[in-house]
């Protein structure tokens, strides 16, 4: 309890400078982000951006990560879009408010999700995810960032590129952005450089009138940032069994998704800044802040990778950035809105395009032909996977399912023996490697009962016992020998081993000195009594 009431590093060394400069670059940046995510399930851009404060406070605040920001995600936008649809099959004259009720549910159901993994500790399990399953998720986020700025480049409310002087002139501003953030670095890191891009390109098209499109442009008609502080919006749904059929299955991607995303976030700006962040404080994070923001009218979220490396590559390392890039969010909000909507979107597509530069894994391609080739398939399928989908849940667990199938099948061709028979003329077989589901076939190919001699000695000394799958590939092959009439020893066997083995004190010598005392992972288990099998019974191990 004592690191969750523990915020604050005291004796942690803040710029204040850069933590602030930075804070308001990061604001900058989540305001058309916030608003283009809202738009995807049709919500006001001001559900958005209230999300995006809430999200950016309370885990700035709370967070197991200092310096990641958080905010409305396009990855939990769209399983919105799913739940919308639902809403629309199921009640055909829904009314808008009434679907923005079963949304904000919706976020606070899974923020409750969020903490309770957070206090049984599954963030530990973000540790799971192989290396390729990293390289692929950020290789398909970047790709992901880099795409989304294309609908900048079309004339608004149409399909038509831009043409002529007003695509001259987006690319020509987009690209000025691009060579500030790139260029001014080698020159002086007083200030950010991405602030200083988006203030100069900013005061040229304000300043000389410039026809481009702006912040205004992305929101539909009538709509505004213009806003006051989050008002509290309390789902007004019936409390019964049918609401929570319908909102329980969504609440619970909008939670896988926002924690997956946010721990390898956090892993991900782990590695940048060569410190550790806490896991499962931020799932704890995550789901408080999604409370609030059901609560208080925003979208909910999760960690954003983009805004996250742009806060790190200015050089925030404390919360303080994040808690600045909240209150300034809020500051546009409530006062700005009218100069934050005339910032030219070039500036903010400049800097978006740099994040994805910068996020994408450029080493991964050398890693083709040296890495095994099913992590390069790993790899490459989650890319495909995160950058058409956008489903992230979807593209790592499917990543870390097929990498486990390869472990597996490169450890269950490890299996052997080695064999010999000793001056007594008792035949040994020495196992080496592990013994599990995927090897138990190879493991049975081993031993040649028919032309073995009267008594036996298997020898895990070498090897392990790793499962069910195992002790069971073990029970047929003493049965084996003991229908050819044959006596078999097996030795170096752990104690649960031993008890998960039919007929156990017949056939095994115990080494009491040598003998392992690992566990071995199993959830059932037979026992026999004289010729009679008892049904399957649970073992406390």
């Amino acid at each position: 309890m004592k690191k969750y009431l523990n915020l604050f590093d005291f004796k942690q060394k803040v710029d204040y400078k850069t933590e602030i400069l930075s804070g308001l670059t990061v604001a900058l940046a989540l305001v058309p982000e916030a608003i283009a995510f809202a738009l995807i399930p049709g919500f006001s851009p001001l559900t958005g951006l209230y999300a995006a404060f809430i999200l950016c406070l309370v885990t700035s605040i709370l967070g197991g990560r200092p310096g990641m920001i958080s905010g409305a995600t396009g990855a939990v936008a769209v399983i919105f879009v799913g739940l919308i649809l639902e809403l629309k099959r199921n009640f055909p004259e829904i009314e808008p408010e009434t679907i923005l009720n079963y949304v904000f549910a919706t976020v606070i159901l899974a923020g409750v999700l969020q903490i309770l993994a957070g206090v049984l500790r599954l963030g530990k399990f973000i540790r799971l995810v192989p290396h390729p399953v990293m390289f692929g998720f950020v290789n398909g986020l970047a790709i992901i960032i880099f795409m989304a700025q294309f609908p900048n480049f079309y004339q608004k409310g149409t399909d038509d590129l831009l043409t002529g002087s007003s695509m001259f002139m987006m690319l020509g501003l987009t690209l000025l952005t691009m060579i500030i953030i790139w260029g001014l670095p080698k020159l002086t890191k007083a200030v950010p450089s991405s602030l200083v891009a988006i203030l100069v390109v900013s005061a040229i098209v304000i300043g000389f009138g410039v026809d481009t499109l702006t912040v205004a442009d992305t929101m539909r008609e009538g709509e505004s940032i213009k806003g006051g502080f989050p008002p509290l919006s309390i789902p007004q749904l019936p409390f019964t069994w049918e609401t929570f059929k319908i909102i329980i299955p969504y609440a619970g991607i909008v939670a896988g998704v926002g924690l997956i995303e946010s721990l390898l976030t956090l892993n991900i700006i782990d590695e940048i800044t060569d410190t550790r962040g806490s896991g499962n404080k931020e799932c704890v994070a995550q789901g408080t802040a999604n409370i609030m923001s059901g609560f208080l009218s925003g979208m909910g979220g999760c960690a954003m990778i983009g805004q996250s490396l742009i806060n790190t590559s200015s050089g925030a390392r404390a919360r303080l950035s994040g808690i600045t890039a909240a209150v300034m969010l809020l500051v546009f909000i409530m006062f700005g809105s009218s100069l934050i909507e005339r910032l030219p979107m070039a500036a903010l597509v400049g800097l978006m395009f740099m994040v994805a530069i910068g996020t994408f894994e450029w080493a991964s391609f050398r890693t083709f032909g040296k890495m095994p080739k099913s992590d390069v398939v790993v790899m490459v399928l989650v890319t495909l996977i995160t950058a058409i989908t956008h489903n992230l849940a979807v593209a790592v667990l499917l990543g870390v399912i097929i990498s486990a199938l390869a472990y597996s099948w490169e450890n269950a061709k490890r299996i052997r023996a080695r064999k010999h028979i000793d001056d007594n003329g008792v035949k040994h077989y020495e196992i080496y490697g592990p013994l599990f589901f995927g090897s138990t076939a190879l493991f049975s190919e081993k031993f040649d009962i028919p032309n073995d001699p009267e008594e036996v000695i298997i020898d895990f000394k070498e090897s392990r016992v790793a499962d069910m799958s195992g002790i069971e590939a073990l029970n047929k092959i003493t049965e084996r020998y003991a229908k050819a009439g044959k006596k078999v020893h097996l030795r170096h066997l752990s104690k649960d081993c031993i008890q998960l083995l039919d007929n156990a004190e017949d056939i095994i010598d115990v080494n009491v000195m040598e003998d392992p005392t690992y566990k071995i992972a199993v959830d059932k288990v037979r026992k026999k009594e004289s010729s009679e099998k008892n049904p399957f019974k649970l073992w406390g191990l």
